[in-house]
């Protein structure tokens, strides 16, 4: 279990995060959402103990990630968002990658990066960004650790590659994990990733499971506009809008909808959600 409290951090005199808290927790995909310059990325090499933080903690299982421990380095994986095109073979560099993950699985990733079409003796530095991506995602889900944090893991990807992505995900990983990905193409990822945390400046705006999401706000896919809405688009036919479930009927979770909703609504959004 990851737990952040009263977490700050700053970039010179720029606040990006402050008085963060939350608990993420084993068994479940953390969809991690946000506008450019919100600190995703910072939260993420934060939780994988490339960078410190300045205020408040972090701790799994216990353990400060900052501190780099050999045990917590074997149970965590960090897959940025831009890739190294290594001058070596891909099924070279996840051998000696895996030395250093205790349940790595040769076997899951031969079959990971055949299912992604993408071929393990060609060199690295010689592929398109698109199977560079999926080799480093592969090794990702073949590693077998605990804690998986990925950055934008989509960019890159043509649609079919997407798809493969979704369903090795679901396939390989374990689940026991903890998985947190930061991603802007939240259509790609929306019926995988439950509980959503959305970061606002400084703030989270949003940290809930679908199933309460759904609870507490509809999705209205309809043609009528209605007063209450905290969101609308027009779609071919109707609209989508965010009201407040004031019915009790349950609804599909649009998380394009969503996030434009909170970001339009912040402090309503987070008075909705403050007491679960």
């Amino acid at each position: 279990m990851i737990e952040i409290h009263d977490l700050g951090f700053s970039y010179g005199s720029k606040n990006v995060l402050d008085h963060i808290s939350m608990t993420l927790e084993p068994g479940k995909i953390y969809g991690l959402l946000g506008e450019n310059g919100v600190g995703k990325t910072t939260l993420l090499t934060l939780l994988c103990g490339l960078k410190k933080p300045q205020r408040g903690t972090i701790l799994t299982d216990g353990v400060a990630p900052w501190m780099r421990t050999p045990a917590f380095l074997e149970e965590i994986c960090y897959l940025p968002d831009e890739v190294a095109p290594l001058p070596t073979t891909a099924s070279k560099w996840a051998a000696a990658e895996g030395r250093f993950r205790p349940n790595y699985d040769a076997q899951k990733f031969a079959a990971i990066i055949a299912e992604f079409e993408t071929d393990p003796s060609q060199k690295m530095n010689t592929m398109s960004a698109g199977q560079l991506k999926k080799c480093y995602i592969a090794f990702a889900l073949a590693a077998g650790t605990r804690y998986l944090l990925m950055d934008e893991p989509t960019n890159g990807l043509d649609i079919p590659s997407k798809a493969q992505f979704r369903a090795a995900l679901m396939k390989y990983t374990r689940e026991d994990s903890t998985i947190v990905i930061s991603t802007h193409q939240v259509r790609d990822l929306e019926n995988i990733i439950d509980p959503i945390v959305i970061l606002d400046r400084c703030d989270v705006l949003l940290n809930a499971s679908v199933d309460l999401i759904g609870e507490k706000l509809y999705f209205d896919y309809g043609r009528e506009l209605h007063e209450d809405s905290l969101y609308s688009e027009q779609l071919p036919g109707g609209f989508i809008q965010v009201r407040p479930n004031t019915s009790g009927k349950l609804s599909k979770v649009n998380v394009e909808a969503l996030f434009n909703a909170a970001h339009s609504n912040k402090e309503l959004i987070k008075a909705i959600f403050s007491h679960e």
